[in-house]
């Protein structure tokens, strides 16, 4: 399995591969070493290791995602939904439709080519590779707790910090 995040000590990016034998996530940059934690893991009978949590965080709430950057995504749309607003425009109704058709066909085709991986809701870890199947997709509850939990981290941080 591949792991990639941000080192919580430089925020440079950490791409490491094979974490299954790892004992400890070091950072190239600035060498800050992450111990995996012992239930990071879970053993299946007569299979593979399975990631049971974040071994960058405490977290346990993982998601099940497609491993391509979204904003290559919105890119894609908004292109598409901009070159038919300029058929439009012209008056070229089958371009319109065309152009937006092939838009979603591409869409669809990435959907359908491009792996999933598995992320934490917290710190957006990523995960790739076998021992990351069983993960539920997106949900919106659980992010919005856990965007809630780190705004009042940073208010009370700044607080701190202004002396109030």
């Amino acid at each position: 399995m591949q792991i990639a995040y941000a080192c919580p000590s430089c925020d440079a990016p950490v791409r490491l591969d094979d974490v299954e034998s790892l004992a400890v996530l070091c950072c190239g940059r600035c060498g800050t070493a992450l111990e995996v934690p012992p239930d990071g893991f879970t053993a299946a009978e007569g299979g593979p290791r399975r990631l049971a949590r974040c071994l960058v965080c405490p977290s346990t709430d993982l998601f099940l995602r497609k491993d391509f950057p979204q904003r290559l995504g919105v890119g894609i749309v908004v292109v598409g939904f901009v070159a038919s607003c300029v058929a439009w425009g012209m008056r070229e109704l089958v371009a319109t439709f065309a152009i937006l058709f092939a838009t979603a066909l591409v869409d669809l085709v990435l959907y359908l080519l491009v792996p999933d991986c598995v992320a934490c809701y917290r710190c957006q870890t990523r995960y790739r590779g076998a021992g990351t199947e069983g993960f539920a997709p997106f949900d919106l509850e659980t992010h919005e707790r856990h965007r809630q939990q780190a705004a009042r981290v940073r208010e009370l941080a700044a607080r701190r910090g202004t002396g109030g």
